[in-house]
């Protein structure tokens, strides 16, 4: 690294990026509540504080509802979208920085050791829901672009960090920063990716599908038809077409995972008394998409395989099951592995750590897509912390990945952007 690199990166300060995540956990930002108007607000605040130019602009739902790439699951009375600016068009490339600060429900209370919004700092660690997935990872973007305007860096391109809300259910936040005009060379959603660099992510689709029965008192069960024994012959389709779809769809990026496209039944509902046959069945579901597919044949896929199940079923060949697509739409997307900002950020972590960068696909869902697929800003997802600790209790993000990170970045905004 050269003496301005250092500068840059003797500048970050780690406590106040703590400090300022803890602030974020403690706000409760739950889809669809006015803590995630709140969370908005305080991070324009901070920026302000900064020295970033901000922009503050209140989410028009009625047109984005409109557009073919929007998608949501939860209900809104306001929205704020906000970005944050440091450096200029000189020459040099743009880049954004993405971070989501909406977060999921805490569960029961009982299963967390540390409360869910109080923000603790343990082990090495900082616990609270929304601390990996993904506040912390806001964070370090937020406090690597503070750090490049405390050390008197001029950057040759804008520095844009997005803060969205909505991502949890679609990406709302997301496709109003496209729409309001942040298009940029190159962008890094800070997602938990294991401090992987990841040039491709994953898709999903929610399903719902209904399955019918016929009511009778249970003492006479034989005369009625149990939805519930009805979804069994539906279930191993599912099943099947799961690992029929991940045995032929194999990537070296997603190596790792034996169901990088997995099926997951997530919720069950069915029958209306104990003592009475369930007369219908209601599941919901994810539907794993691989990058490059076509949504449209992997519909057909799912509703092929269920209509196979179901005609060979005497009942269900009469009264076919339901099969509907809702809720949030997570598009898979992808850029090349060579791609400037991939290998920008690549080489950013190798100067940090030592150690060489690990590509690596992500199987989640993310904003990715709507900045590649939208925004046609070619971005990789890089971030602290495992996935697998999010949507859970006691979610937390190491401490040393926070550091490791806000330090990648900041290299790699240095270095994607230019500077004098």
């Amino acid at each position: 690294m050269n003496e301005t690199e250092q500068r840059v990166l003797d500048a970050i300060d780690m406590e106040g990026l703590v400090a300022l995540l803890c602030e974020l956990i403690a706000i409760p930002s739950l889809d669809g509540s006015d803590a995630e108007v709140a969370v908005q607000q305080h991070v324009a605040a901070w920026m302000r504080q900064s020295g970033f130019e901000v922009d503050v602009w209140d989410l028009d739902f009625d047109t984005l509802q409109r557009h073919p790439d929007c998608s949501w699951e939860v209900e809104r009375a306001r929205g704020l979208g906000v970005a944050g600016t440091i450096g200029d068009e000189r020459g040099g490339r743009s880049l954004i920085f993405n971070g989501h600060t909406d977060v999921v429900p805490a569960g029961d209370l009982a299963n967390w050791r540390f409360p869910p919004f109080a923000g603790t700092v343990a082990d090495g660690r900082v616990y609270g829901r929304g601390s990996v997935d993904m506040k912390g990872g806001l964070c370090c973007a937020l406090f690597a672009a503070k750090a490049l305007h405390d050390a008197g860096v001029r950057l040759k391109g804008r520095l844009i960090v997005e803060s969205v809300i909505g991502e949890e259910d679609g990406g709302i936040g997301t496709l109003a920063a496209v729409l309001r005009g942040y298009r940029a060379d190159g962008a890094v959603i800070i997602e938990p990716t294991e401090l992987r660099v990841a040039p491709a992510q994953a898709g999903a689709l929610n399903f719902r599908l209904t399955i019918p029965g016929l009511a009778a008192h249970g003492c006479v069960r034989e005369e009625g038809v149990s939805a519930i024994e009805k979804f069994y012959p539906v279930y191993a389709a599912l099943i099947e077409l799961e690992r029929e779809r991940n045995s032929r769809a194999r990537d070296p990026l997603y190596a790792r995972y034996a169901l990088p496209y997995a099926i997951c039944v997530g919720t069950l509902r069915a029958g209306t008394w104990a003592s009475s046959v369930a007369e219908s069945l209601v599941c919901e579901g994810r539907y794993g998409l691989a990058v490059g597919e076509d949504i449209a044949a992997a519909r057909q896929q799912l509703e092929q395989a269920v209509a196979r199940a179901a005609q060979a079923d005497a009942w269900l060949s009469q009264h076919p099951p339901i099969v509907e697509w809702w809720g949030g739409r997570f598009e898979p997307a992808g850029i090349a592995v060579d791609h400037p900002i991939a290998t920008s950020v690549a080489g950013a972590f190798a100067s940090t750590t030592g150690a060489a960068a690990t590509l690596e696909g992500m199987t989640y869902g993310a904003d990715m897509r709507l900045l590649v697929n939208t925004g046609q800003t070619p971005t990789v997802m890089f971030g602290p912390g495992d996935v697998r600790v999010a949507h859970r209790p006691d979610e937390f993000v190491p401490l040393a990945d926070l550091a490791t990170v806000t330090r990648t970045l900041a290299l790699a905004a240095l270095r994607f952007c230019g500077y004098d």
